[in-house]
C-alpha cells in the first residue's frame, strides 16, 4: 500500500485545515487508517483513526471536538478535518494504515506510512 498525504500549509490560529490521505497499491478500502502527527523535537503522536467501514472513529483527547477523521473507500482516501487550530498543533501529519489488531491508539500497530504533511499555524 502506497500512501499520499496533502492538504497541509500555513494557517491562522483559529482557521481550518482539511488533510488527505490517497491509498494506492493494494488499496486501503479494507484497512483501518490513522492519522498521526510529529511536532519538532517531539514523538510522534496519535491524533485519530477510522475503522474501515467508517464506523467507528477515535480521537485523541486533544482534538477532540475541533478535528474529524472520514473517509471515503470509493476513492481510496481518508480526510481529516481540521478545525479551531492552535499553534500547538503544528507538526507534521502523517497517515497509516493499521493492519494489525490491537489499539487503535498504539503507533506499532500501524504498518504502511505516508510521507507527510505539514502543517504550521501561526499566532
Amino acid at each position: 500500500v502506497q500512501l499520499q498525504a496533502s492538504g497541509g500549509g500555513l494557517v491562522q490560529a483559529g482557521g481550518s485545515l482539511r488533510l488527505s490521505c490517497a491509498a494506492s497499491g493494494r488499496t486501503g478500502s479494507f484497512y483501518d487508517m490513522g492519522w498521526f502527527r510529529q511536532a519538532p523535537g517531539k514523538e510522534r503522536e496519535f491524533a485519530a483513526a477510522i475503522s474501515w467501514s467508517g464506523q467507528s472513529t477515535y480521537y485523541a483527547e486533544f482534538v477532540k471536538g475541533r478535528f474529524t477523521i472520514s473517509r471515503d473507500n470509493a476513492e481510496n482516501t481518508v480526510y481529516l478535518q481540521m478545525n479551531s487550530l492552535k499553534s500547538e498543533d503544528t507538526a507534521v501529519y502523517y497517515c497509516a494504515v493499521k493492519s494489525s489488531s490491537g489499539s487503535y491508539y498504539y503507533r506499532g500497530n500501524y504498518d504502511y506510512w505516508g510521507q507527510g504533511t505539514l502543517v504550521t499555524v501561526f499566532s
